[in-house]
């Protein structure tokens, strides 16, 4: 196996062992855990889950027949403000057993699929088409975001990975469109950005004298590009104007931006 695919398949690996480690939160809770409410509004567990599911199906979508995936994207372009939460409300309606199942059979069929695949090939998505691996990548960061929700409804606490380094980097990656889904111009220099992980290793991207930079904790980090937490609660810094406007509106996640959180002190 080539370089490559050392790094297809070890993206594969936390992939699965991020499912695993947030199907380990859910499985075997009752109906009135699945129905708690969750930091996202209107969405309970089993929406977070239902989603995961849907969107672990639209990527297989994606991956297995592309024509099919056009035009499940074309109905998500004529209703971008609603496709995502009806996806979630129809999963959500489903016994939770049953939500589980599926959702475990998409992940596992997603993965065997995605390993499968061969080195180059790219996949049309709702944002930019990506490799194997940045798929992959992009599972993680959704899975681990979903994950954040589901622990804080249950007010069970989570351990941060070095899992997370995938995250951090698809966030960096997604500079450019953060600033073009909000019809913004990216900025033309790249940045640094070095943040540290949850093993105190240092995560860093970038020329190392680029003027604009961004440095901190690695977890609010994660947690501020997939809008998890409002930039104020953050434990990172912006050093230069285009890097704290990047900041402000920082989304790993393709689609519209989404509403965010609100301040610690202001939440409901």
């Amino acid at each position: 196996m080539d370089d490559a695919g050392n790094v297809t398949g070890a993206v594969l690996a936390d992939l699965r062992d991020e499912g695993q480690a947030l199907e380990g939160l859910v499985a075997g809770l009752g109906a009135k855990a699945w129905a708690l409410p969750t930091p996202a509004p209107r969405w309970t567990v089993a929406h977070q889950i239902a989603h995961l599911a849907w969107t672990d199906e639209q990527s297989l979508l994606a991956a297995t027949d592309e024509p099919a995936f056009r035009d499940a994207q074309q109905a998500a372009i004529a209703s971008p403000e609603t496709f995502v939460d009806e996806g979630a409300e129809a999963g959500a309606a489903q016994p939770p057993e049953e939500l589980l199942k599926r959702w475990r059979a998409g992940r596992d069929e997603l993965l065997r699929v995605l390993g499968e695949m061969p080195q180059g090939r790219r996949i049309a998505w709702y944002g930019p088409p990506m490799s194997v691996a940045s798929m992959a990548t992009a599972r993680i960061m959704e899975t681990w975001a979903h994950g954040e929700d589901v622990a804080e409804a249950l007010g069970v606490p989570r351990e941060p990975t070095a899992r997370l380094r995938h995250v951090v980097r698809i966030g960096v990656r997604a500079r450019d469109f953060a600033h073009a889904v909000r019809g913004l111009e990216p900025p033309s220099e790249p940045f640094r950005v070095e943040l540290e992980g949850p093993g105190g290793e240092l995560w860093a991207h970038g020329p190392e004298d680029a003027a604009q930079r961004v440095t901190g904790d690695a977890v609010d980090f994660c947690r501020l590009v997939t809008q998890r937490i409002h930039r104020d609660d953050a434990r990172v810094r912006a050093e230069g104007a285009d890097a704290q406007r990047w900041l402000e509106i920082a989304q790993a996640f393709a689609g519209p931006p989404g509403e965010g959180r609100a301040r610690q002190g202001e939440r409901r």
